[in-house]
């Protein structure tokens, strides 16, 4: 695992904070941290930590992935419910029994932060970060770093129905900021 946290810690800075408890008081099987690094000026990151030690299915492929997940949010966030919405994704996850690929949409679920129009994450690639970051090397296995991008109900809807490739590429189009939960909706 300190070859994760390394990982992580090289393109994020240092852990800052970590969870490994449920707000029930009940260990996780993994835990979250923040650091206070984000993509970019105003941003900070959260990701699971350990949630690779579990191999998961493909459902396209039945190949076992590890994962672990990345969330990018405001500064202003830095003390909000980013950890337990991870918590809730990452146990989800675990409990599904399969691993989440690109172009998953989790939700919609109603609003993933109080005043936000985002209700619902999107799995993609880290693409705000060097290539090299979407991936590691952990005791000879590979660990995939999925970034959970909010975004709106109606963005949700455009993927079911278009499929990834064309919401990314609107993505690509528009520009938006994905790691601001309170940008306006793309509006499809």
């Amino acid at each position: 695992m300190a070859e994760l946290v390394e990982h992580l810690e090289r393109y994020l800075g240092p852990i800052q904070e970590g969870w490994s408890i449920d707000a029930d008081g009940l260990k996780l099987p993994f835990q979250v941290v923040r650091f206070d690094q984000g993509s970019g000026s105003g941003t900070i990151s959260f990701s699971t930590l350990g949630l690779s030690r579990h191999a998961l299915p493909s459902p396209a492929s039945r190949q076992l992935i590890r994962h672990e997940l990345l969330l990018l949010a405001p500064d202003s966030l830095r003390a909000g419910p980013i950890p337990s919405l991870l918590q809730q994704v990452a146990l989800e996850t675990l409990a599904s029994g399969r691993a989440l690929l690109r172009g998953d949409v989790l939700g919609p679920r109603g609003s993933l932060v109080p005043g936000s129009s985002m209700e619902a994450f999107y799995v993609g690639m880290p693409v705000y970060f060097p290539d090299e970051f979407a991936t590691c090397e952990v005791e000879g296995e590979s660990v995939v770093i999925a970034w959970l991008i909010p975004i709106s109900r109606s963005e949700a809807a455009f993927v079911t129905e278009h499929g990834w490739p064309a919401f990314e590429d609107r993505l690509v189009a528009t520009d938006p900021d994905l790691t601001d939960v309170y940008r306006p909706s793309l509006g499809f």
